[in-house]
């Protein structure tokens, strides 16, 4: 993926889409909308033509905000099926750390290029992602070559117990990731900014916690970070922190508070769940991946009851395998039935969550997540199957229990059209898909192992 190879942004007229606007002003319905300059110029139920536009003949399709994916690996995409049918700190320990240590910049940068071709054909225009520890440039230069919009930053592992391909002390740590933020933070056009990223409590000290709370708030970066995922992963929290909980520990630390985005969040009590609703902590659900590590069903209706901000994340694909929002959603609203009762997780909910409430927990709810004028252009446009996802019902309902990643035809990033008739502009997925292959060989090699 190279800039060079970049679509121009061109005035652009959707026609005769319905509109899933997700504005509390603006109602759902048949509009034409008008893309100029970055942004969404007009939505008005007919929009006529101007001179030099392209016109997209859009009927019977729908148009809605792009995906926002707020916990996302880009760095594991390579590992996808290599990881399969472990618990939480096994999958780390026994796969993920040695693959992460293994990788080199190309091989990192063909993991990302991977994962970021998956996204944008799947309709996601935005993330937040934690990379590893080493090469994090890598996952940068394809961010700002994609096109894609992104809260990233290099992972934090200076606990004393971190393997040694991946281990780096305290002030190590601190100095590669400021020196990652003064490069990258605002690239791409201000598509890509930098957010801190401690692995979670129990790769880190609370040093390095500390610090990263204080820098961020006096840099106004963000804080990307796992939480209170695994039973086993709290037991040990506790014991560390003098029995408190993850969420609690990390608010004495520091880590809390709206540029703070928390993976997971399943095991809580009652007084952490009080202070990520007080505090303006976003949690990224990342439904799937929950269920096939065994960590657990996070409560994500008492969430919401309770002020807390929640949206969604697919989080890497050696837990999950897809890093597709169409499969969270459906998967995050049906879980929730047998334990709350069928109308716990409505489908406007959840697709609120997937593109309003992600662009809220990037700081962009005032930009981006929905259609009107003035926000970014960042969205997309599915087409429905009569047969597959059926020929009438409710357009939220159709997308979120019926409707998969194949049904994308078009994606725009602050209007940069991305994805045209189901293909990426700006890359090959042909080459994407050789280039890992031979990098995925050949990092095998170096720890070892079979060939995949």
């Amino acid at each position: 993926m190279t800039s060079a190879t970049a679509a121009a942004r061109m005035p652009t007229l959707i026609q005769g889409a319905y509109v899933l606007t997700m504005d509390d002003a603006l109602a759902d319905g048949r509009y034409d909308v008008r893309l100029r300059d970055g942004r969404i110029h007009a939505v008005e139920p007919v929009l006529e033509p101007l001179g030099g536009e392209v016109v997209l003949d859009a009927r019977g399709k729908v148009v809605l905000p792009g995906f926002v994916q707020t916990h996302i690996h880009l760095c594991q995409t390579l590992f996808r099926n290599l990881a399969d049918d472990r618990a939480l700190l096994d999958w780390l320990k026994e796969r993920i750390w040695p693959f992460e240590g293994g990788h080199t910049f190309d091989s990192l940068r063909a993991s990302a290029d991977l994962g970021i071709a998956e996204l944008l054909l799947g309709g996601t225009t935005a993330i937040v992602d934690m990379g590893t520890v080493h090469h994090t440039e890598a996952v940068f230069e394809a961010l700002i070559d994609s096109g894609l919009r992104a809260i990233a930053g290099k992972c934090m592992m200076d606990a004393p117990d971190t393997p040694p391909a991946l281990a780096e002390s305290t002030a190590a740590s601190i100095a590669e990731s400021l020196a990652l933020a003064e490069r990258f933070d605002g690239a791409g056009d201000g598509r890509v900014r930098y957010g801190f990223a401690p692995r979670f409590v129990l790769s880190c000290t609370d040093e390095l916690m500390r610090d990263v709370a204080r820098l961020a708030d006096e840099r106004g970066l963000w804080i990307h970070t796992h939480s209170s995922e695994n039973t086993d992963e709290v037991a040990l929290v506790h014991a560390r922190s003098g029995g408190i909980g993850n969420v609690a520990f990390l608010a004495e630390l520091g880590i809390s508070g709206p540029r703070t985005v928390l993976a997971h969040c399943i095991h809580l009590d009652a007084d952490e769940v009080a202070t990520l609703a007080s505090s303006g902590t976003r949690v990224s659900h990342c439904v799937t991946s929950n269920l096939k590590l065994g960590s657990g069903i996070c409560d994500v209706p008492g969430l919401v009851d309770a002020g807390v901000h929640v949206s969604l994340g697919a989080d890497g694909a050696p837990c999950n395998n897809r890093l597709d929002m169409w499969t969270e959603m459906r998967t995050a609203a049906l879980v929730q039935k047998p334990i709350h009762g069928p109308t716990s997780m409505p489908a406007e909910l959840v697709l609120r969550l997937a593109t309003r409430a992600g662009a809220e927990a990037i700081g962009m709810g005032d930009e981006l997540g929905r259609i009107v004028p003035g926000f970014r252009a960042d969205l997309q446009v599915v087409g429905f199957d009569d047969v597959l996802d059926g020929p009438m019902g409710p357009p939220a309902s159709r997308l979120v229990y019926a409707c998969s990643r194949e049904a994308v035809e078009h994606v725009w990033v602050d209007g940069h059209h991305l994805v045209a008739d189901k293909q990426l502009v700006r890359a090959d997925k042909a080459e994407i898909g050789q280039r890992a292959r031979g990098e995925l060989t050949a990092l095998l090699k170096r720890l070892g192992a079979p060939a995949a």
